[in-house]
């Protein structure tokens, strides 16, 4: 996609250039994908479906889906403190 985007010179919908930079690379991203890949193993739900799955009635998905909300809330409190 990037690439087509590059050769065809597509710009947005306002007519300004899209442009791309490099992203910094952080050793904090190694730890959180493992974090999020080890909850994601370990509980076999994917952070999207766990709402369709407590709609459907699978009950035991709300630890789940509460323990997600809580880790949100953690990172969310401690953000400032973490080095990004």
């Amino acid at each position: 996609m990037f690439r087509l985007i590059r050769k065809f010179n597509i710009k947005t919908i306002y007519g300004e250039p899209i442009t791309f930079r490099p992203k910094k690379f952080n050793k904090g991203q190694i730890y959180g994908g493992l974090i999020f890949g080890l909850g994601w193993g370990l509980t076999g739900a994917c952070p999207g479906p766990l709402f369709a799955q407590v709609g459907m009635g699978a009950t035991v998905v709300m630890v789940v889906l509460l323990s997600a909300l809580a880790g949100t809330w953690v990172y969310g409190r401690f953000r400032d403190k973490l080095p990004h």
